[in-house]
């Protein structure tokens, strides 16, 4: 049945949840619907891959990406405590607005269960790490950051629901947002968003939209701003793999700090190539993104193993006339999946030597993997010649912060690729050139991670009911 609501949010990743609760505990009387492709949070279980010998099932939806949480519910649950990282939401709404907002939105996850665990507080350590990186050739940037764990990141996220619900918002799984209906068009003075359309053939009506697809979806939400003449600018694709080592080894990236934050200037190309998404006692897994398997890493709060895990990624920016660099990252996945059925896994002494990694190879590895349905295999096939180089270099410089790094047994695992949404033209209250019509989280390209995708939802929430009460 076709209902009319005050607010329509699409995506109930973390800007569309803190959308509502900021709507929630400031007003309370706005009429909020959810609209969310992927499932409930008990639902997000993938246990098909232990019952088809880890083969990924490709299903429309993929519970890891997709559902309550979005892609977030799966992740290591780390919100990062400084507004230098985790996206650009500095240039929208300034940097000391942004710093008040991450305390704010710290506090809301705190009081829906997020454990009183900080990192990055070590001043020794941080200044320690800051020499060993100058040293290095490499910059290191320091940041707190308060570590929830996946099944910590599940139960916050379970409260928050629990409240909403209780609060009578409601929140529609399995129902996909196809297109939006508006009134006028680019250059009308009475140019406004009025609802949405969904597969199912519902259309609701509202006064306000907001789109917080995350990066799974940001090609969908790419696709509607264009036919609705929002403007765009390309971001860097970040493509590279995800490292594998015994926490020995990486002790002197994560203790005191859990995760190192570090940039490196590659000397053959220039490149920028970064650590990301530090996962200590961690495992290595992977995700289904519309048919292609990419890998990443979590970090669990009670379940621990003896490696550590973390991505090393290229950036790349590109020029005019080329303005598709999703579908670039996407294709460079597409061979990894070609070769190896999904993801592959190759050690970095048979990459040096020119080698294919067999399973016997693996097996002989002193680093025992921690995703048994990755495929021994090589990832010079894969990745363009630049981008390994590049990995190589910072691999060998990392060496001499956490010796044994650049070991034959290090584990290689590719592709991982993020998708950054093309970033969409907004204003400072993050509405886009269409009436009513917002956008945020890392769908909208403005945003990198949980906290600052938290963050977009409290400004546009903010945003809407300073115009109700105006």
């Amino acid at each position: 049945m076709n209902r009319d609501f005050d607010v329509i949010i699409v995506g109930a990743g973390p800007t569309g949840i803190f959308t509502a609760l900021e709507i929630i505990k400031q007003d309370g009387a706005q009429d909020i619907l959810i609209l969310e492709k992927g499932t409930d949070l008990e639902e997000r279980k993938c246990a098909l891959k232990k019952e088809n010998n880890g083969a990924c099932q490709h299903c429309s939806s993929c519970a890891i990406v997709s559902g309550w949480g979005g892609a977030g519910a799966y992740s290591d649950g780390k919100l990062s405590l400084s507004p230098k990282i985790g996206g650009n939401l500095d240039k929208y709404i300034g940097y000391k607005t942004l710093q008040e907002n991450i305390g704010y939105a710290d506090e809301i996850y705190q009081e829906f269960g997020a454990p009183d665990r900080i990192f990055g507080v070590n001043q020794e350590k941080k200044k320690e790490m800051r020499e060993k990186a100058i040293r290095a050739g490499m910059k290191f940037i320091p940041a707190r950051l308060r570590h929830l764990g996946t099944g910590y990141t599940q139960i916050v996220l379970e409260n928050m629901k629990d409240f909403l619900l209780s609060k009578g918002v409601d929140i529609h799984f399995r129902e996909e947002v196809i297109d939006l209906t508006v009134n006028g068009g680019p250059g009308d003075q009475e140019y406004s968003v009025t609802g949405v359309k969904t597969s199912g053939g519902t259309e609701y009506k509202s006064s306000y939209v907001v789109l917080a697809p995350g990066r799974e979806n940001s090609e969908w939400l790419s696709s509607r701003a264009r036919e609705l003449g929002i403007e765009m600018s390309i971001n860097p694709v970040d493509i590279g793999v995800r490292v594998e080592t015994s926490n020995i080894i990486a002790r002197n990236l994560t203790e005191g700090i859990y995760e190192s934050k570090l940039i490196y200037r590659t000397p053959t190309f220039d490149d920028k190539v970064r650590t990301f998404c530090m996962s200590p006692d961690g495992e290595v897994v992977s995700e289904n993104n519309h048919g292609l398997i990419t890998v990443n890493g979590h970090s669990h709060a009670e379940h621990k193993t003896e490696n550590t895990n973390f991505a090393l990624l290229v950036s790349k920016t590109f020029t005019e006339p080329f303005r598709e660099p999703i579908t670039y990252g996407k294709d460079i996945a597409k061979l990894a999946n070609l070769l190896g059925g999904g993801v592959l896994v190759q050690r970095l002494g048979d990459l040096r030597d020119g080698r294919r990694s067999t399973p016997e190879r693996i097996e002989r590895s002193i680093i025992e993997p921690t995703l048994g349905e990755a495929t021994p295999g090589d990832l010079s096939l894969v990745l363009p010649y630049r981008h390994l180089k590049s990995l190589q270099e910072m691999l060998e410089a990392l060496d001499s912060i956490a010796p044994g790094i650049y070991s034959r047994d290090t584990l290689l695992y590719g592709v991982e690729v993020k998708f950054y949404s093309s970033k969409l033209e907004l204003k400072s209250n993050l509405e886009t050139a269409v009436d009513r019509l917002y956008a945020g989280g890392d769908g909208a390209g403005i945003t990198r991670g949980l906290m600052q995708a938290s963050i977009s939802g409290i400004v546009i929430a903010r945003d809407i009911l300073r115009r109700e009460t105006s």
